[in-house]
């Protein structure tokens, strides 16, 4: 038995081992913690062709019962021991985050804090399904038609495939694909450099379950393959900045989680309460440790601006660099040296355009935000004031507890805004209310003090999966059909 776990390619399902084989080490040591096999852009190619037989043998299973074994799988995943590659080696849930903190970054407190969210996502698979198809029979998924409301009704799907080129921030985002089984459409996983654990853990999770391992194609590979991928793929879910946004914005095939850039406004009728409301700012900012796209990263407010990020920093002052293993720690390390470095030197040079105040500062009594502890490089939470919304750090989103606090008249809040995923909008005020439901910026709105990082699972918003892969089509059948 080899000393490290090898991952192989899954060629739907089948093991396939490269002789490209990339050691992901761990963060603190940089000693080799696993092997993983790289796909060449030549393979990825080969990938497409035969996945119509994929999808046969999972929509051989019923889609109810596909749901239940979703649910199966989610227990499987939070509490059983499970194969890790192809040399024999098993992980448990407890190896699982020891595992992918060593080469992520992640403390162990988050990695269980997602373990148990993502375990969640499959017990609510069918409330989540309800959300995304608006409450439709889902056997009519498997015949084809039915009735809603009503009236006849019929969709088909779009592809015999869904790509999903996942990142290294978050194991919480492969939630976003697990629907995709329940939909009966097979899945081709690029993991993250540093994250190939999770999504690992999910197919072999799904496989004890019951569902067939033709289902599941698990292709680590270069830029230049995701490449390949993005092009082969009937249906590509991807993560990336603004440039990759802008790059798909035209395609139907690619669904883009880009930037959040999430906020909270507080309205003219709640500021002078905003003391009762801090709870909510700060785990919006640090839920996570910031690492998603639902943390808020601006709030605005019609005064008091100084003092609400004063509040904020000096509660999030103690948000420090611990052990890995430190159950109280909160903040992640970056696994990329290069990643901490650059968004230092872009708070930096934003500080540099005036009127800009980093708040945080005055409590880290000269520490710098960027610090190392045991090898790994992290970024203190930052508060910042700006003098507008105009200056380049007020609508800025990073991966770490970062936040700009802004003074904006109400009236001027919605105009301003831009695209944001989720907004927390605190306010009573039933006119500004009405204006908010129909802001056309705003992806997902809570109203009220609900921090930003909260979500229903049968409220979907960032894309709708379900719309992704099925199109609605009309249809005439006689009754007796």
């Amino acid at each position: 038995m080899s000393d490290l776990p090898e991952l192989p390619i899954l060629r739907q399902g089948t093991p396939y081992t490269s002789l490209d084989v990339s050691e992901i080490n761990d963060v603190a040591t940089g000693q080799p913690v696993i092997r993983v096999s790289q796909a060449n852009s030549g393979l990825v190619t080969r990938e497409f062709m035969h996945t119509a037989a994929a999808r046969k043998a999972l929509t051989a299973i019923p889609t109810l019962e596909r749901v239940e074994m979703i649910k199966r799988a989610g227990e499987i995943f939070l509490k059983d021991t499970l194969p890790i590659g192809i040399t024999g080696q098993t992980q448990t849930p407890e190896d699982y985050v020891r595992q992918l903190s060593s080469t992520s970054g992640l403390p162990h407190s988050l990695i269980r804090m997602n373990l148990t969210r993502l375990a969640a996502v499959f017990g609510q698979i069918d409330i989540i399904l309800r959300g995304l198809t608006r409450g439709l029979d889902l056997t009519v998924l498997d015949r084809g038609y039915g009735q809603q409301g009503g009236a006849p009704v019929s969709f088909g799907c779009v592809t015999d495939n869904l790509a999903v080129i996942l990142p290294s921030n978050s194991p919480a985002v492969n939630a976003l694909w697990i629907p995709s089984l329940a939909l009966g459409v097979p899945v081709i996983l690029k993991p993250g450099r540093e994250e190939p654990w999770t999504p690992w853990r999910i197919i072999e999770a799904m496989v004890k379950a019951g569902f067939p391992r033709q289902a599941f194609s698990f292709i680590p590979t270069s830029h230049d393959g995701s490449a390949v991928m993005i092009r082969k793929a009937g249906r590509v879910m991807m993560f990336g900045d603004d440039a990759t946004v802008a790059q798909y914005a035209t395609d139907p095939r690619v669904e883009v989680h880009g930037s959040g850039r999430s906020k909270i406004l507080i309205g003219e009728d709640q500021i002078e309460n905003w003391r009762d409301f801090l709870p909510v700012l700060v785990e919006s900012v640090s839920a996570n440790s910031g690492r998603s796209c639902i943390n808020a990263s601006a709030i605005l407010v019609p005064k008091y601006g100084k003092e609400i990020a004063e509040a904020m920093a000096a509660e999030l002052k103690d948000m420090v660099p611990k052990a890995a293993d430190d159950e109280t720690a909160r903040l992640s390390g970056f696994a990329n040296p290069a990643m901490p470095d650059y968004i230092d030197s872009t708070i930096t040079e934003g500080l540099e355009t005036p009127g800009a105040v980093d708040v945080s500062a005055a409590l880290r009594a000269g520490t710098p935000r960027s610090v190392s502890r045991d090898g790994m490089n992290y970024l203190l939470p930052t508060l910042v004031t700006c003098p507008n919304f105009a200056h380049p750090l007020a609508n800025r989103e990073f991966l770490f507890p970062f936040a700009s606090i802004t003074e904006v008249p109400q009236a001027d809040m919605l105009d301003q805004i831009g695209p944001s995923l989720v907004v927390t909008a605190i306010t009573e005020d039933k006119t500004w209310i009405e204006d908010l439901l129909v802001c056309p910026h705003i992806d997902r709105l809570n109203v009220g003090p609900t921090p930003t990082n909260r979500i229903q699972w049968d409220q979907p918003h960032e894309g709708n999966l379900f719309e992704f892969l099925y199109r609605r089509r009309s249809i005439g059948i006689p009754q007796h059909a």
